[in-house]
């Protein structure tokens, strides 16, 4: 899953938000670098990323990419995820999606000193074109995959991925429901241990 999911996953502690946000840059054991707060979320990051990784429901659905994007099914099945999530937002929060995405904003730009450089280049830009809201239209899913091609090694057009989630969109959206039932127990438990063992 990308940002929103992530976000989402670490409920109303903004620090755990923060941690949960950064954790891809960063690297091994460096996170103990960071606040104790901070590194709970790098910590939940890896741990929801080992959960959807190795969830059955998220593999079938990331194969259905496979033929058109390659090893990079994973990145696909992510934002289409996010995408779902964005789509149907008021099933899982009775917050709206736009003060969501304003609130988390604003915490990133509070706490720019603290995000590492190559994230806090990037913060602008995100709030610029609102990627957590945009995930929610098929053309700001369209976009968003468009513009990651430029960041994979290899030449890519994971945009062909939407074409592939509207041909079974009903499939993706029921194996999303029962894969985040699953993830949001997780995470809830998830968080109590990590809170007992920091």
């Amino acid at each position: 899953m990308n940002y929103l999911a992530h976000i989402y996953l670490s409920g109303n502690d903004d620090f755990l938000k923060l941690g949960n946000f950064i954790a891809d840059e960063i690297k091994g054991k460096s996170y103990k670098e960071f606040p104790k707060d901070i590194q709970k979320g790098i910590i939940l990051h890896r741990a929801i990323d080992d959960f959807t990784d190795h969830h059955p429901l998220v593999s079938k659905g990331a194969h259905r990419f496979f033929d058109a994007v390659g090893h990079y099914n994973g990145v696909v099945i992510d934002m289409i995820y996010d995408h779902i999530l964005a789509k149907q937002w008021n099933t899982y929060s009775e917050v709206d999606l736009n003060l969501f995405a304003e609130d988390f904003y604003l915490l990133l730009d509070t706490n720019i000193d603290i995000l590492p450089k190559k994230i806090s280049r990037a913060v602008p830009y995100m709030i610029e074109h609102n990627w957590l809201v945009s995930y929610a239209s098929i053309e700001g899913l369209h976009e968003i995959l468009k513009q990651m091609n430029n960041k994979t090694k290899h030449e890519t057009t994971l945009q062909k991925g939407v074409n592939i989630y509207i041909d079974h969109q009903k499939e993706f959206e029921e194996e999303f429901e029962s894969f985040f039932k699953d993830i949001r127990a997780f995470c809830k438990e998830k968080i109590k241990s990590i809170n007992q063992n920091l």
